[in-house]
This record gives C-alpha cells, structure tokens and sequence, in this order.
C-alpha cells in the first residue's frame, strides 16, 4: 500500500501559500501561475487555512465582493483537515470523500511536507492498478514461472 509520503516524494513537496492579509485577487494570481486549484494560507510558519477557487468563486462572486480587494482572512476555510505522511492512500481518499474535500496537508513529525490533491490520490491509484495488471498479465502469459 502507498502511504502518503510516497505520493509526496513523487510529486515534489513544494507548496504554494499565501498569507491571510493577501488579496484574493493576488492569491488567484498565485494559483494560476502555479496552476493548482488550492493554496495554503500560512503565516510565521503556521497553517492558518486553506483557500480553493471554490472558496472565491462561492464565497467572492456569489455575494458580490471583490477579488481585488476581499482579503483571504475573510473567506478561507480555517478548520483544516490534515493527512499524516504515515497515512495509506486509501485512508487519504475516505477522509477526502466523507469531508467533501479536494486538498490535503501533509505533514511528518509536525513538519509540513506537501499538499495532497483528489488528483494526487487518483493518479497513485490508478498507477497501482495498471502496476498490479501488469504483473498478472506476466504472470498469465508464463512470464511469472
């Protein structure tokens, strides 16, 4: 079983964030030069949130606010779920789906060490699949005596 610091590792552990008094115009900024659908918002260190384009598309264009000036501090998700590096991606995919939730912190030891998106665990789950057919389909073919 691939545990969450593997997909990690495979995808690289940088992580964009903000801080909160940044403009959710300058965070979507952020997200599109960095073409990722969430930031962290962080501050001396910390995790304070998370802000998603569904944050600002639901909680800045639904109720006529502007992006230009609405700070991140306003509309970002400040109970955030986290992932332990430890943590299957099975057990990552049920957190995901039973909390309707796209992006996952990870953290190792109270560190930081990447952020884990619904495509992260579909792709290592589809990845592990094609692996295990692979070796079935060898298997079967005499590849495997």
């Amino acid at each position: 079983m691939t545990i969450l610091r593997d997909v990690i590792r495979k995808k690289g552990g940088e992580v964009y964030f903000v801080a909160p008094d940044a403009t959710v115009f300058e965070a979507l900024k952020v997200m599109s030069d960095r073409n990722t659908g969430a930031l962290l918002v962080m501050s001396a260190g910390k995790v304070d949130g998370i802000l998603s384009e569904r944050d600002c598309v639901r909680r800045v264009d639904l109720h006529g606010r502007s992006a230009k000036e609405t700070k991140v501090s306003e509309i970002m998700t400040s109970k955030v779920l986290y992932g332990q590096a430890t943590q299957t991606v099975e057990e990552c995919v049920a957190i995901m789906i039973d909390k309707n939730i796209r992006h996952l912190p990870v953290f190792e030891n109270n560190e930081l060490i990447g952020l884990i998106s619904s495509r992260d665990v579909l792709k290592e789950m589809v990845d592990e699949q094609k692996f295990m057919i692979s070796q079935l389909e060898h298997y079967i073919t005499g590849g495997g005596r």
